[in-house]
């Protein structure tokens, strides 16, 4: 079973930020295999499709972004899966507006969330989704901007990004983390 776990805060208010991406990716996903969300028995909403007849689950966790590890760790034992199944999708600031890098493993680079799937699994190896968000604010600034909406400067890239994430989501569901970053990087 494939796990695409995107990353986001749940509530109204966070509808189109920066930080919230990742929910973003995770709905134009479902809508993409005409599946749709449902609460599931863990902390997340859950979609659950096929491609390609390879079975999928998209899950968005409603622990908010920092505490989306518990969500994880709770999504592969409901799904008896292991964490190399699971695509963690989230935002990155450290790449461009609308830039999509998929790696295999690395640090949190500063994500709270990717942290705390870091602290709650024990390993930095998981596969991953980077959409860049950009990191163009002043100092002290941070929470504004990933709390923030893209400019309409920024929408083209943010466009053409979240269409080549589905793209390699959907390579990782048929192929895996090496064959996509291969691809799609």
């Amino acid at each position: 079973m494939t796990i695409i776990a995107c990353l986001g805060n749940i509530g109204s208010e966070y509808n189109g930020t920066r930080h919230n991406i990742g929910f973003e990716i995770a709905d134009r996903l479902a809508e993409s295999l005409s599946i749709e969300f449902e609460k599931a028995r863990g902390p997340y909403l859950v979609a659950k499709g096929t491609f390609k007849s390879k079975p999928l689950v998209i899950i968005k966790p409603n622990t908010y972004m920092n505490r989306s590890g518990s969500a994880i760790t709770k999504a592969i034992v409901e799904f008896k899966t292991s964490l190399e199944n699971v695509l963690v999708c989230y935002d990155d600031l450290n790449l461009p507006p609308g830039k999509v890098r998929f790696r295999s493993d690395g640090s949190a680079g500063g994500h709270n969330g990717i942290q705390d799937i870091i602290e709650k699994t024990g390993t930095r190896s998981f596969p991953r989704l980077r959409f860049g968000i950009g990191n163009d604010f002043p100092r002290g600034k941070q929470s504004d901007y990933v709390l923030g909406r893209f400019s309409d400067d920024q929408m083209p890239d943010i466009e053409a990004g979240l269409e080549k994430s589905l793209e390699g989501i959907l390579c990782f569901v048929r192929q895996g983390i090496v064959q996509t970053m291969n691809q799609h990087n």
